[in-house]
């Protein structure tokens, strides 16, 4: 080395040592922060994939949060429903044993009416109180509302599901495309003849057999059938001379039997048949007067009036669902696939039951059918609609719990984990492949010093040179 000016040897220590400082620096900071990549500039496409993974990950973890909780809000629901099933299954014990009025004295009978109406009064409470971090449950709170519903097409509308837009309301149209019949059998002109005769009426309730002199009029016939109806489930009319046996409701599952035991007369059996209806043009399950339909987006269930299940038309009836229920944001994104939505009917007295057979409420003292008014068969009609009810309620909810909440969950879990794992792949440091590197750093930073100290000695060689 002649020049001293420039000490190309010592610029290139310099430049290879800041290269080492720099490795150094890098491989102690991922080791401090524990990441492999810490800005952009680390892995500008790996910092993309990781963002958007640990996007992904924020909604998985609270997509599972989500979904716990609205399984919690179910277990507070199925809580209330069971002691609510309990209650009415003590009511049945009581209209029971008050039917046994033979048995029992009327002050027993009003002992039973006040325990009716305390457990009535526990229902309501239940229906009333019953709630999750403020929100009723089961006053029907959660229960869709609904508008334009034809009281002449439709006796009762049970919302499930429906997927609503936000702030929206979606249109349900019913058609009737073959109508529903009662189970008929039709005699013209028939008689008894010149001797008496035994015939068997059966319905679905069961069957009787009435006995008639001879030659009795169609008349007769009718008013002793009409007697029995309740036993049997039929009904008769005369019509121009026609002698006519109907059961008591529509569908394919109702029948009317008439055979004959004894004498002259005429045999003859028939079944109704359900509606066939269509549901915002899906095909509907008919079972007479009920139709239901059940897609991804909406869950009803329908009562329809018997007259206009009997009217084919291809305009049908419409109404609008334009609300309420609740909704359950279960998915890892904010979109329809990644809601369900449910709603849940009240269970007050007021609301179980039906039209036709009427409501719970009726049951308690100075109601039509309370215990003390004797009217125990048709009590125990509503107590069977009320039942129902609340057990297909609860099971409605018990399948939401564990075919949906419960396997969303797992899934959610397996998502999460294997997200996870990718996400660590691309931005955590691998300790010990940067602990190697950390070592390496420093050794070449250390050699380097060195190397550096005897660059900048080097020109002192020059002074020999003068000496001479």
């Amino acid at each position: 080395m002649s020049r001293i000016n420039t000490n190309i040897q010592s610029l290139q220590a310099i430049n290879t040592l800041n290269k080492n400082n720099a490795d150094l620096a890098t491989r102690l900071q991922r080791l401090s922060t524990g990441l492999k990549i810490n800005s952009g500039k680390d892995a500008p496409a790996g910092l993309i994939a990781s963002e958007a993974m640990r996007s992904e990950m924020a909604g998985l973890n609270q997509a599972i949060d989500n979904s716990t909780r609205a399984g919690n809000v179910i277990n507070t629901a199925e809580g209330a429903l069971g002691e609510v099933s309990s209650l009415l299954l003590e009511v049945q014990s009581l209209t029971n044993e008050a039917a046994n009025n033979g048995a029992l004295s009327p002050d027993e009978i009003k002992a039973n009416q006040l325990q009716v109406d305390s457990i009535l009064n526990s229902i309501n409470r239940i229906s009333n109180t019953t709630q999750f971090n403020g929100v009723k449950l089961l006053n029907g709170a959660l229960d869709y509302t609904t508008s334009g519903v034809a009281s002449t097409a439709i006796d009762n509308v049970a919302i499930n599901a429906a997927k609503l837009p936000d702030n929206g309301s979606t249109t349900i149209t019913v058609e009737v495309t073959a109508s529903a019949q009662l189970g008929e059998v039709d005699f013209a002109g028939v008689q008894t003849g010149t001797s008496a005769v035994t015939i068997e009426v059966a319905g679905n309730n069961g069957s009787e057999q009435l006995s008639f002199a001879a030659a009795a009029h169609t008349s007769a016939i009718a008013y002793a059938v009409n007697q029995l109806k309740d036993s049997t489930g039929v009904s008769a009319t005369v019509s121009g001379g026609t002698l006519r046996f109907t059961s008591d409701a529509f569908g394919s599952d109702r029948f009317v039997s008439v055979k004959t035991i004894s004498g002259t007369f005429v045999d003859g059996k028939d079944f109704g048949k359900d509606a066939a209806v269509n549901i915002n043009g899906s095909a509907a399950d008919v079972s007479g007067l009920d139709a239901s339909v059940r897609t991804g987006d909406l869950d009803v269930q329908l009562t329809l009036d018997k007259d206009f299940a009997q009217t084919v038309s291809t305009t049908g009836t419409s109404f609008a669902i334009t609300g309420g229920g609740a909704k359950f944001q279960i998915g890892s994104e904010v979109n329809r696939q990644g809601q369900i939505n449910v709603g849940v009917q009240s269970v007050s007295t007021n609301s179980l039951g039906n039209d036709i057979d009427g409501y719970l409420s009726s049951l308690g003292s100075g109601g039509e059918n309370s215990l003390v008014s004797g009217n125990t068969i048709q009590g125990q009609k509503i107590l069977d609609a009320a039942i129902r009810q609340v057990a297909t309620l609860r099971g409605r909810l018990g399948a939401l719990q564990k075919d949906v909440l419960d396997t969303n969950v797992n899934s959610l879990n397996v998502a999460l984990e294997n997200v996870t794992a990718s996400e660590s792949d691309i931005r955590d440091a691998d300790f010990a492949s940067e602990t190697a590197a950390l070592t390496r750093a420093q050794i070449l930073v250390q050699a380097n010093t060195s190397v550096l100290s005897q660059a900048n000695s080097a020109p002192q060689q020059v002074l020999a040179l003068l000496g001479h």
